[in-house]
């Protein structure tokens, strides 16, 4: 029942951290609706990699390393808003791309290698991971092997957020064309890129 108990609040906490509305969301979105369901996936597997990450130096109260992301907290915001605002720009002037009613298109490491870079320039999270954590009974000493169980489930909420975000924006793909596509790429480039400016601006607070 232990087990259980662990895995069951490690998914709570990874749909906690995942759910909120954030520029990894509009990427799955928008990669979904451009290229299939696989990539919007995909992105989403890069994003709960990063946050496992996060929930594990939490769970297992790694303290010189939660020590190091707060030292460092304004540094690595700094560079997470430029990659953001870079992606942004590049999402506006992106072409429309031809949407395949049916099937997938091909999916990139990029899909994977961006969400995962993007959720790790965050260190914020593996704060929010103590504060949801510990509303969840879940800050106090354990043995190793059972925080593995916390950190799986962690990892398995987070999947389940971006597999059914991904699956929702790929039911509506076939009321998009080309022309909303094009739009869609320009709102998705400057709500990234509005993340990024605020990321920045953070950065420096």
């Amino acid at each position: 029942m232990r087990i259980l108990d662990l895995l069951l609040r490690g998914i709570i906490a990874g749909l906690a951290i995942s759910i909120p509305v954030g520029p990894v969301n509009v990427l799955c979105v928008s990669r979904t609706l451009a290229k299939g369901r696989l990539s919007g996936i995909l992105s989403g597997l890069g994003a709960a990699t990063a946050d496992t990450i996060y929930g594990a130096i939490a769970g297992y109260s790694i303290s010189f390393v939660i020590s190091f992301l707060i030292r460092e907290v304004s540094r690595i915001r700094f560079y997470g808003g430029i990659l953001l605002i870079a992606i942004g720009i590049s999402y506006y002037f992106k072409k429309a791309q031809i949407i395949q009613k049916y099937g997938d298109g091909k999916p990139s490491r990029a899909d994977f290698v961006s969400a995962f870079l993007l959720n790790l320039t965050n260190p914020t999270t593996v704060l929010s991971f103590l504060a949801v954590l510990a509303g969840l009974h879940m800050s106090g000493e354990r043995d190793w092997w059972l925080t593995l169980f916390l950190v799986l489930g962690i990892f398995t909420g987070a999947m389940l957020w971006w597999i059914t975000l991904a699956l929702l924006a790929n039911h509506f793909r076939d009321r998009f064309n080309g022309r909303a596509m094009l739009w869609m790429n320009r709102i998705a480039g400057l709500a990234i890129g509005a993340f990024g400016i605020i990321t920045l601006i953070l950065s420096r607070a």
